[in-house]
C-alpha cells in the first residue's frame, strides 16, 4: 500500500521543470545597427546586422542569438578596420558563434552578420490577441490587388523581432539602435528614435537613417514603409506624426489629435515628461493586432482610419492612450519575463479610465472600469490563473483579460487604498528608479512601500501573485437600534486566497448618508453601525473599487433608492439593471425617468427595459422613445433609440427611419436601415442603393444582412468592393453576410464568390478571417466542388487554432 503522506516527487519535479524564469543574461547586447533592404517579389528582407555586446558578468566564449528562418552569408567578428570570420553552428531558430576566446565583462566586442530573413517561409503560430508571429509582413508586395496599398511594417512582440533581425529576443535586454532602410523613393519610412538622413542611392532608391540612442528592449523595435501621408503635430518641442494613407489625410487630427493633449496629461500626473525624442503613430493594412506600442512610433491596425462621421458616434481614445501609456510603462520601464507581462499591460489598460474621467467625465470613466471586471469575470467562469504567472504552456497564453483587465482593476484598487498622492507618487518613484530597465513585480510593491511606509505584501501577494477573487455573500439588517452588516467570503479557499478587503460602507437614513470604513479579513464577519430606524438603504462598497463576486440581495423599493441616491456611476447602472425586470408602477417611473438621465450611458440602459413593453400607456412610451431618437444629443442613444422602435412598430415611424437615413452618424443610419427594411415602405431597394458609398461598417453590415435576408441577386459586386475595404473582425462578420447571399445567388455568382472565399481561407494574415471564409464556403450547397476546395484549405491551413475547428467537417 502506498504511503499518502509520502511527498508527490513528480509534481516537484514538475514545478521546477516548467517554471518560467526570466532569461539568463549572459551578454549585455549594448547596441544594434541595422542595415536593410526588400525583395518585395520574394517577400525577403536583405540585412546586415552588427552588434556590440560586453559578457553581463561571467566570461563568455560563445554567442548564442536568436535568429529564426535566415539564410546567413557571413559571420564576422570586427577588430579595428579588419573582419574574422567566425565559425558557427545554425539550427534555423539559434546562431551559436565561437568567439575563439573568453572575453570579460570589461571587453566589448562587434560582431556582423549578413543574412536573408524570410518570414513567410516559417511555421505560423500566434494568439487571439496577436494572431500571427511572423515578426515581417509584406502587404500586397506585388502590387496585385489595386483596392490595397503596397506595405511592409513589423511586429516585434513577444519574440518575433528574430525573425528580420539576429538578437537576444528577450524583454529584459535593453539596446541602443540605428537602422539604415532602403526602399523605393516612392515610400515612407518610419523606425524608432529620430530621422537622423535621407540619402539618395540613385534615380530610384532612397537610405533612411533612423536613430535612437536611449535603449529599449528588441521586441520594441520597429519599421513601417508604404504610401503614407504623415501630419504633423507637435508637443514641447518634441515631434508629433500621425502616419495615414493619403485618403485618410484630412481626418488625422480628427482622429489622433487629442495625442499632445494626451502627452501633457499623462506626463503631469506621473512627474515624468514624455522620455523618448519623438512620437509617432502609424495606421497599416492587415495587422494581426489592435495596435504595438513600439518605443517611440506606435503601430495601429487599419479600423483607426475613420472620417469624421464616425467620429460622431466614438472616437478611438482609448487605444490611443493605451499605447501611448506604454512609452513609460512597457518601453521606458520594461517587464524583465513574459511571466510579469501585467507591469506592462495593466497600467496601460488603466490610462483608459485615467483619460477617460479627465476628458469625458466620471461617469465615463466609471464605464470603462465595469467593462474592464466584465472582461475579467467572462474570462473567470472559464479559467483562473495567477496575474504573476510563472507557469504557463506558451508566452503568448499571457495575453488575456487577467493580464489586461483584472490588471487594471487591481491597480485602481491599489489606488483607492493608497490615496491619489500617494499613488502617483508611487509611480513617480517606480519610473525613476527603473528607468531605462526590466522589473519584476516586486519592484513595483518597494517602489509604494517606499513612498507610503507601509508594507504591502498583503495586497500585492493576494492581488498580484494569486488567481481567483473574492466571492462574497453581504446581508444586512436592522435591529436594536444599529445595522448588522455580515460579510461570509465564499471563495474556495484551498485554491484562492483568504482576502484582506478594505472598503466602504453607506448607510442612508432619511435621505442622510454616513460612510463606515471597514476592513475585512475573516472568513465570516460581522460588523455593526448605529441606525436610529430603519434604513432606506445600505450600500457595500459604496466606491465599486472591489473587483469582486457579490451578492447583497435587496428589495426593488431600495434599489429604486439606490439609483437615485447613489454617487457612484456603478452603483446607480447596477441598480437600474436590476430593475429592468420589475414591471411595478414605481420602477416603472424611475425607468422613464432613466430615459432623461443626465448620463448617456443610463439612457442607453433604460431604453433596454422597453424591448417589449406593453402597458396601457404603451404608444405614449414608444412616442417618447421616438422624441429621443430624433432629439437626444449623444448619437448612440439616438441609435439605440431607432433600434427599439425597429422591433416593435417599424411601420409606426416609417418616416422617422427614412429622415434616419440621412444623419450624419452611421450609427443612426444602421438602426435606420433595420427599421426602414422591417417596414411597408416600397422604395426601399433605391433608397439602400444610395448608401452603398458609406464608409461606416455599421452601415455596410446593415445593408449586407438586408441583402442576404431579401435574398437580392445583383449585389455581387457590391459585396466584393466592401471585401476590398473591410478587414479584422468587421471583415469577419462582413464574410458572413456574403456566404448567406452566396447561398441564394444565381451560380455563376456562387462559383466566383467561392474562388474568392478560398482566397481569403487560404491565405489572409488573419486566422479568424480565414475560418470565417472557410465556414462562409462550407454552407454553399450548390458549389459540387465544395468538398475538395474545403479540403484543399484544410491541407495549407498551418495554424494549429484553425486546424482544430476543422476536425469538425472531416
Amino acid at each position: 500500500m502506498a504511503d499518502s503522506s509520502a511527498p508527490d516527487v513528480a509534481g516537484i519535479e514538475a514545478s521546477i521543470h516548467n517554471y518560467r524564469q526570466a532569461e539568463t543574461r549572459l551578454f549585455d547586447l549594448v547596441h544594434t545597427r541595422l542595415d536593410v533592404s526588400f525583395d518585395w517579389q520574394k517577400q525577403h528582407l536583405l540585412g546586415k546586422a552588427t552588434l556590440e555586446l560586453r559578457p553581463w558578468f561571467y566570461p563568455q566564449s560563445t554567442l548564442v542569438l536568436d535568429a529564426k528562418g535566415f539564410d546567413l552569408h557571413s559571420v564576422q567578428l570586427l577588430e579595428g578596420s579588419s573582419n574574422k570570420p567566425l565559425k558557427y553552428t545554425y539550427d534555423g531558430a539559434q546562431l551559436v558563434i565561437d568567439l575563439e576566446r573568453e572575453y570579460s565583462r570589461n571587453e566589448a566586442l562587434f560582431v556582423e552578420i549578413e543574412y536573408t530573413a524570410k518570414p513567410n517561409e516559417l511555421p505560423v503560430g500566434g494568439s487571439d490577441a496577436i494572431t500571427a508571429d511572423k515578426g515581417l509582413y509584406f502587404i500586397n508586395p506585388l502590387g496585385a490587388d489595386p483596392n490595397k496599398p503596397r506595405q511592409i511594417w513589423t511586429q516585434g512582440e513577444t519574440e518575433a523581432n528574430s525573425k528580420w533581425f539576429p538578437t537576444i529576443d528577450a524583454p529584459n535586454q535593453r539596446t541602443t539602435q540605428e537602422v539604415y532602410i532602403t526602399v523605393n523613393n516612392r515610400y515612407k519610412t518610419l523606425s524608432n528614435g529620430i530621422l537622423v538622413q535621407s540619402t539618395l542611392v540613385n534615380d530610384s532608391t532612397r537610405t533612411d537613417y533612423w536613430r535612437m540612442d536611449q535603449s529599449h528592449a528588441p521586441y520594441l523595435f520597429m519599421m513601417a514603409i508604404g504610401d503614407f501621408a504623415v501630419v504633423e503635430d507637435k508637443w514641447n518641442g518634441i515631434p508629433v506624426e500621425y502616419y495615414v494613407e493619403p485618403e485618410y489625410q484630412r481626418w488625422a487630427k480628427a482622429i489622433f489629435g487629442n495625442t499632445p493633449e494626451m502627452l501633457t496629461y499623462f506626463s503631469e500626473i506621473l512627474g515624468y515628461p514624455y522620455p523618448w525624442p519623438k512620437y509617432a503613430q502609424v495606421v497599416v493594412r492587415d495587422y494581426v493586432s489592435g495596435a504595438m506600442e513600439n518605443t517611440s512610433a506606435s503601430l495601429f491596425m487599419e479600423s483607426l482610419q475613420v472620417d469624421d462621421r464616425y467620429l460622431l458616434d466614438e472616437n478611438w481614445d482609448y487605444i490611443i492612450a493605451h499605447e501611448l501609456f506604454h512609452q513609460w510603462f512597457g518601453d521606458l520601464v520594461t517587464t524583465e519575463s513574459w511571466a510579469n507581462l501585467t507591469l506592462n499591460e495593466a497600467f496601460a489598460e488603466y490610462s483608459e479610465y485615467l483619460w477617460t474621467d479627465y476628458k469625458y467625465g466620471d461617469d465615463a470613466a466609471a464605464e470603462v472600469l465595469l467593462n474592464q471586471g466584465d472582461s475579467y469575470f467572462r474570462e473567470a467562469s472559464e479559467k483562473q490563473v495567477d496575474l504573476i504567472r510563472y507557469y504557463y504552456n506558451d508566452r503568448e497564453d499571457m495575453f488575456d483579460s487577467h493580464t489586461y483587465a483584472k490588471g487594471s482593476r487591481i491597480l485602481h484598487m491599489l489606488r483607492k487604498y493608497v490615496g491619489d498622492d500617494a499613488f502617483f507618487a508611487s509611480l513617480n518613484r517606480y519610473l525613476k528608479k527603473n528607468e531605462f530597465k526590466p522589473v519584476e513585480v516586486h519592484d513595483l510593491r518597494l517602489a509604494f512601500e517606499e513612498v507610503t511606509g507601509e508594507d504591502l505584501n498583503w495586497f500585492f501577494s493576494q492581488w498580484f501573485l494569486a488567481s481567483g477573487h473574492p466571492v462574497l455573500n453581504v446581508e444586512s439588517h436592522w435591529e436594536g437600534g444599529r445595522v448588522v452588516l455580515q460579510v461570509e467570503q465564499q471563495q474556495d479557499l484551498t485554491e484562492f486566497p483568504l482576502y484582506v478587503l478594505p472598503v466602504y460602507v453607506d448607510v442612508f437614513i432619511n435621505g442622510e448618508k454616513t460612510r463606515y470604513a471597514i476592513r475585512i479579513n475573516e472568513q465570516k464577519q460581522e460588523f455593526t453601525f448605529p441606525a436610529s430606524q430603519q434604513p432606506q438603504l445600505v450600500l457595500f462598497d459604496a466606491e465599486e473599487q472591489l473587483l469582486a463576486e457579490v451578492t447583497h440581495n435587496k428589495t426593488p423599493e431600495a434599489m429604486r433608492y439606490q439609483f437615485q441616491v447613489a454617487e457612484n456611476y456603478i452603483s446607480r447602472y447596477k441598480a437600474l439593471n436590476s430593475l429592468l425586470e420589475d414591471k411595478t408602477p414605481e420602477t416603472r417611473k424611475i425607468l422613464n425617468a432613466a430615459l432623461a438621465d443626465s448620463s448617456s450611458f443610463i439612457r442607453r440602459l433604460a431604453l433596454a427595459a422597453f424591448d417589449d413593453y406593453q402597458s396601457s400607456d404603451r404608444q405614449a412610451v414608444l412616442n417618447q422613445i421616438a422624441r429621443i431618437a430624433e432629439t437626444d444629443k449623444s448619437s448612440l442613444v439616438r441609435a439605440d433609440a431607432l433600434a427599439l422602435l425597429a422591433t416593435t412598430e417599424p411601420g409606426t415611424y416609417r418616416e422617422q427611419f427614412r429622415k434616419g437615413l440621412d444623419d450624419r452618424s452611421y450609427a443612426v443610419v444602421a438602426s435606420s436601415v433595420y427599421g426602414y427594411a422591417l417596414g411597408d415602405a416600397t422604395d426601399k431597394d433605391a433608397v439602400f442603393k444610395g448608401l452603398e458609398d458609406a464608409r461606416g461598417v455599421d452601415v455596410i453590415l446593415a445593408l449586407a444582412d438586408y441583402y442576404a435576408a431579401t435574398q437580392k441577386t445583383d449585389k455581387y459586386d457590391w459585396y466584393v468592393k466592401q471585401l476590398n475595404r473591410l478587414s479584422g473582425n468587421d471583415l469577419y462578420y462582413f464574410i458572413n453576410y456574403f456566404g448567406q447571399y452566396l447561398m441564394q445567388a444565381p451560380q455563376d455568382q456562387v462559383e466566383k464568390g467561392a474562388g474568392l472565399l478560398k482566397e481569403y481561407a487560404t491565405n489572409h494574415q488573419a486566422y479568424n478571417v480565414r475560418l470565417g471564409a472557410f465556414y462562409a464556403l462550407a454552407i454553399q450547397q450548390s458549389l459540387a466542388e465544395k468538398e475538395s476546395m474545403l479540403r484543399e484549405i484544410a491541407e495549407k491551413e498551418k495554424d494549429p487554432r484553425v486546424l482544430e475547428q476543422y476536425k469538425n467537417f472531416f
